[in-house]
């Protein structure tokens, strides 16, 4: 079966939609139709729906995840041969939910395998659970629990999530804050899906209550600037105490135990125990997480 075929057959059952795959392949929309059908006609099935719009039918979903783990294992297998004829060099695709978290454990592992290359991407959970089973990355450093079953997961420390006021504000340096005191106060936080975003809601969601959310961005990274702005306060890890100086905030604590982070990895449970992920892995398993991104 041709391997560019099953390629393009992904991407078309990404977008359901065959002109906007044609245009990301950078193919004919007519090509790219004749190609599925043959696709099809070597299955002996329909791989898509197509009375209203095109949809991946369920014969499709079961051929995705299929086709998925093939191209991953022969992505896998071209890596792994590249490595061994550059004498461990290797390539490694790595996801998170902050990248910032990474810094100080990537620069630590790029100095004693400078020849090793790591490409990285940022997402929710959910995204970084899907990109493990799409063979998009090898490994994923969760902030909160994963959801998708059918991964290896390691947890690395759990680290206390503090509460980040603007400069002067009259929770600044409190060392108990409950709960409902904050019902009231101005939120900057994440989308959902996000680990902060999620635990925002869940502290007030076990009272019985609901934060009042005045800011959200696709950056978990710019929660710092927009609480020193004045825009609201926020909820931020141990760790991002240690670089606060860049955006001047104050802190104070909340009165919950539950107010933590769960840092975990997570990788396919057919991850080589060769290779650069491998040892990308056992780094990050062996890593101080106390020593925070620097």
């Amino acid at each position: 079966m041709d391997v560019n075929a099953l390629r393009q057959f992904l991407v078309v059952a990404q977008h359901e939609h065959l002109s906007r795959a044609a245009r990301e392949l950078h193919i004919a929309q007519p090509a790219l139709s004749r190609t599925i059908g043959r696709l099809e006609a070597q299955l002996g099935v329909e791989l898509f729906d197509r009375r209203d719009r095109m949809r991946l039918n369920a014969a499709g979903s079961i051929y995705r995840a299929h086709v998925q783990r093939a191209l991953g294992e022969l992505d896998a297998g071209a890596r792994a041969i590249d490595e061994a004829q550059q004498m461990g060099a290797g390539r490694v695709a790595v996801a998170a939910e902050s990248l910032f978290t990474l810094m100080g454990a990537l620069g630590a592992f790029k100095r004693a395998s400078p020849r090793t290359e790591i490409t990285l991407s940022q997402g929710s959970s959910d995204d970084l659970v899907q990109g493990l089973h799409a063979w998009e990355s090898d490994l994923a450093l969760l902030s909160q629990p994963a959801r998708g079953g059918q991964l290896r997961i390691r947890e690395l420390v759990r680290e206390q999530v503090h509460l980040a006021t603007p400069v002067g504000h009259p929770l600044a340096g409190r060392e108990a804050v409950s709960m409902e005191e904050l019902a009231t106060e101005p939120f900057v936080t994440t989308r959902r899906g996000h680990w902060q975003r999620e635990l925002l809601e869940r502290l007030f969601a076990a009272r019985g209550l609901a934060p009042r959310i005045v800011c959200v961005s696709d950056e978990p990274g710019a929660t710092a600037g927009m609480i020193s702005a004045g825009i609201g306060i926020g909820l931020l890890p141990r760790m991002a105490r240690m670089w606060s100086d860049e955006a001047p905030i104050a802190w104070a604590d909340v009165d919950d135990p539950q107010c933590m982070r769960v840092l975990s990895l997570a990788w396919r449970p057919d991850l080589s125990d060769e290779g650069a992920p491998a040892r990308l892995r056992d780094h990050l398993m062996r890593w101080d997480w106390s020593q925070g991104a620097l």
